[in-house]
């Protein structure tokens, strides 16, 4: 299954804030549905329940960090063959993406926007080009943009829009005057900030294989 590249809102009023997916908080939706008295309904079984659970918490997972189906599965067996609880290092390697992290350092506003700066080798990592937005970020590494000025201007830019409203997770360290970005360590748990359990989504891929 390739990227989402659809409507961000629908997907918003269906699964709940994504911020990596986009910024912007859609209306509320006015349409409701209305069931006649006499109208059959088929009320889901604990199974179906359980199912849907998973099914949706693999969906905002997903959709927050811009995965393929077949990305996001990969992730899932990488961490399931590590130590510790699998769906907290599950996490741990989506949060340590570049194009997260640019995300997370206000350099982008959304996480595909980052993917973009990053496909477009606008980023360098210990000063050498990187384009690739799965790249997983260690602890010392330096996130700089290219010496051009259109690389700096789109930073920069970001950088002024998000530093106001947006507070930068303790793992990670920036420089708005350089346009410098430093990874202090391995994300935590705590500073995860996601309403997303890690766990159910390995246990969704589990019950498919």
């Amino acid at each position: 299954m390739s990227r989402y590249r659809g409507p961000r809102f629908k997907r918003i009023r269906r699964l709940g804030t994504l911020p990596g997916l986009t910024s912007k908080i859609p209306r509320p939706s006015r349409s409701t549905r209305v069931y006649r008295a006499d109208h059959r309904q088929e009320f889901p079984t604990d199974r179906k329940i359980q199912y849907g659970i998973r099914q949706k918490e693999k969906q905002k997972l997903r959709f927050h960090y811009g995965l393929t189906e077949r990305q996001l599965l990969r992730y899932v067996h990488i961490a399931g063959k590590s130590k510790g609880s699998a769906g907290q290092v599950l996490l741990q390697l989506l949060e340590m993406r570049l194009d997260n992290i640019l995300f997370r350092l206000g350099m982008a506003s959304t996480i595909p926007g980052a993917r973009q700066l990053v496909n477009h080798r606008h980023i360098l990592v210990n000063d050498r080009i990187v384009d690739i937005p799965s790249y997983r970020c260690k602890p010392g590494d330096i996130i700089t943009t290219r010496d051009k000025q259109r690389s700096k201007t789109l930073i920069q830019n970001n950088i002024a829009a998000l530093s106001s409203h947006k507070k930068v997770p303790k793992h990670l360290t920036i420089d708005s005057v350089h346009n410098k970005g430093l990874v202090n360590q391995i994300i935590d748990s705590k500073s995860i900030g996601l309403e997303i359990n890690g766990l159910i989504v390995v246990e969704y891929y589990s019950r498919q294989i």
